[in-house]
């Protein structure tokens, strides 16, 4: 941590570049909310019948959206019940310290850092809290209150297909979340603003996330190529961030958990500021 300290201490002298952070779902796993690709992760387990990449396709919810909104309907279930950690709460106070020059894009859809207090945060793959026309004739709007949340077996009411329509065209809305099958863009997934903040950022912050999608790789495979410093904090040492940085001069690797990390940085940063 000295030497992360004393390379912190040049980049926010000399205010220049963001620093960055790219959270995935290992934060939010310490707010209980399981991830997608761990040992007991979504992404090994899938659904009752079927694995996410078939599940989690346009494909597969034009022909069962009453099956996949049951679903997403459990998912908001455990949304719900989780809190922000102290991960996503320091994140917040180092967004107070920085101001403009911390720029925190995430991978997770659950809101944790909004709830934690975070003030701006680019949602690459979207959020659970919101909804959007499937025929995309409206923008994402907040999740209708009329339809809640649901067990894993429960069927939908009446009440819940009614408000899971699109009061412009009728069509069903869909979870405002990126699929499987479906291409990064700006309009929902801030694509070009990722890539922005990546070709200025001077450090960032890979927390929590091994990286198995496209553009958050894109985004440590830019901060590489600039030269600028890496930081990966994960308990896991063997993800494929790991492989696609290792023996680069500008990379520092702390093998431990956001919750503890995080607040630790938190104190740093204030310690150079103040």
């Amino acid at each position: 941590m000295e030497e992360l300290q004393s390379i912190l201490n040049t980049i926010i002298k000399e205010k220049q570049g963001y620093i960055t952070f790219l959270t995935g779902a290992g934060i939010s796993a310490e707010s209980g909310l399981p991830t997608y690709r761990s040992i007991d992760g979504i992404w090994i387990k899938g659904t009752k019948y079927h694995r996410p990449e078939e599940f989690g396709t346009f494909k597969y919810f034009s022909k069962e959206t009453e099956e996949v909104w049951q679903y997403n309907l459990f998912w908001k279930k455990l949304i719900a019940e989780a809190q922000p950690n102290e991960g996503h709460l320091a994140l917040t106070e180092i967004e107070k310290l920085l101001g403009d020059r911390f720029k925190l894009i995430t991978q997770n859809v659950d809101g944790l850092h909004q709830r934690a207090g975070t003030q701006k945060v680019y949602e690459i793959h979207g959020n659970k809290q919101k909804v959007r026309c499937s025929k995309e004739c409206s923008g994402p709007i907040d999740f209708p209150e009329s339809v809640k949340q649901k067990e894993y077996d429960e069927d939908l009411t009446e009440e819940d297909k009614n408000g899971l329509k699109c009061n412009q065209c009728g069509s069903w809305l869909r979870p405002h979340t990126l699929w499987f099958d479906e291409s990064y863009n700006e309009k929902y997934y801030h694509f070009d603003t990722a890539y922005h903040i990546a070709d200025h950022t001077d450090i960032l912050f890979v927390v929590g996330t091994s990286g198995s999608t496209a553009l958050p790789v894109g985004i440590v495979e830019t901060v590489k190529i600039r030269a600028k410093h890496i930081v990966i904090i994960n308990p896991e040492d063997d993800t494929y961030f790991h492989h696609i940085v290792r023996g680069i001069k500008t990379l520092n690797i702390l093998k431990e958990s956001s919750s503890s990390t995080l607040p630790e940085l938190k104190k740093m940063i204030e310690k150079i500021i103040k």
